[in-house]
């Protein structure tokens, strides 16, 4: 029952996407060929959005849901883990039509073979934590 906020949350939020089209695949073909600015400004608004958040939480000494400080580690901003990260995960996203949020979204859908999708991503995820120590991070 404690998590039956987090499960109409993400209902929410699927419906939200479902309804945004960001879980079209033809929406996702648009953007990979720069066709159409629809996910861009999408896109463009979570960032916008996120750095909106992050500067409120830090201004308002926000607490977690806990009662603890959230605080924000500075990261080291090598380009190559970046390039590399980003480029899988752009490669992944255009081979399978589907970012990691709307995967789920569309296993409800009724797409099943997405379930295929969502085991390599799971298995990528695997693989990185066994790795993880010889990466250069």
């Amino acid at each position: 029952m404690k998590y039956l906020k987090f499960l109409l949350a993400g209902t929410l939020f699927g419906i939200v996407m479902a309804k945004a089209e960001i879980i079209s695949w033809y929406r996702i073909y648009e953007m990979f060929r720069f066709e159409s600015f629809h996910m861009y400004g999408i896109i463009g608004s979570a960032v916008i959005l996120g750095l909106l958040a992050v500067q409120l939480i830090k201004r308002t000494n926000m607490k977690d849901i806990q009662g603890n400080d959230i605080t924000f580690k500075p990261k080291n901003m090598g380009i190559v883990r970046y390039l590399a990260g980003g480029t899988i995960f752009g490669l992944g996203w255009a081979l399978s039509g589907a970012c990691p949020g709307p995967m789920f979204v569309l296993v409800g859908y009724g797409y099943l073979s997405l379930l295929l999708v969502i085991f390599g991503a799971l298995a990528g995820t695997f693989v990185y934590g066994l790795l993880r120590n010889k990466l250069p991070h």
